[in-house]
């Protein structure tokens, strides 16, 4: 087992390591590093020589430095300033054209609906039913055919509905037993 004070040297040991390397670092990142310059193009140092040897530049055209190119167009907008967008044209509106069709011919309007309604139907050698107006009146009776009020006429009698229209056949209309 290792003794509290071997163990408090280790750790000293151990920490004077990593400063002689930190400091060993920082002075080796201080020294200036010999490096050679670079060649210019206007003198190159060959390796036998100690002046410089000059080349000559050619294929310079000074001249077109000095010529105007003329003046830019005007700016159409700041990039650095905030502005809305425009209004992009409006699309033109195009309306249909209305259809024109044959004219529709139009009658006389239909007849008002028969105010009867269907009370009961009474199954005998044929069938008969059993029609009321509604205004307190005895029930009015019918059979296939016949003429009821006057106004309407009995076209035919089902188990659970009669069909009737006006007495010229204008507007047939099926009432049905649950009394519409």
């Amino acid at each position: 087992m290792i003794s509290k004070k071997h163990h408090q040297y280790m750790l000293l040991g151990g920490l004077l390591l990593v400063f002689v390397i930190i400091i060993t670092y920082q002075i080796r990142g201080t020294e200036p590093t010999t490096t050679a310059p670079p060649p210019s193009n206007a003198a190159v140092r060959s390796p036998g020589l100690t002046r410089p040897v000059d080349i000559p530049v050619t294929g310079l055209r000074l001249d077109s430095l000095q010529t105007s190119r003329g003046d830019l167009p005007a700016a159409q907008r700041n990039p650095f300033r905030f502005q809305e967008r425009p209004a992009p044209p409006p699309r033109p509106v195009v309306r249909p054209t209305p259809i024109v069709g044959p004219p529709v011919p139009t009658g006389p309007p239909p007849p008002p609906p028969i105010p009867l309604r269907l009370i009961g139907v009474i199954e005998l050698s044929t069938r008969i039913a059993v029609l009321s107006d509604g205004r307190g009146d005895p029930p009015f009776y019918g059979k296939d055919g016949d003429i009821i009020d006057g106004r309407y006429r009995v076209l035919r009698i089902g188990p659970d509905s009669a069909d009737l229209s006006y007495t010229d056949g204008r507007g047939r209309q099926t009432l049905r037993l649950s009394g519409q």
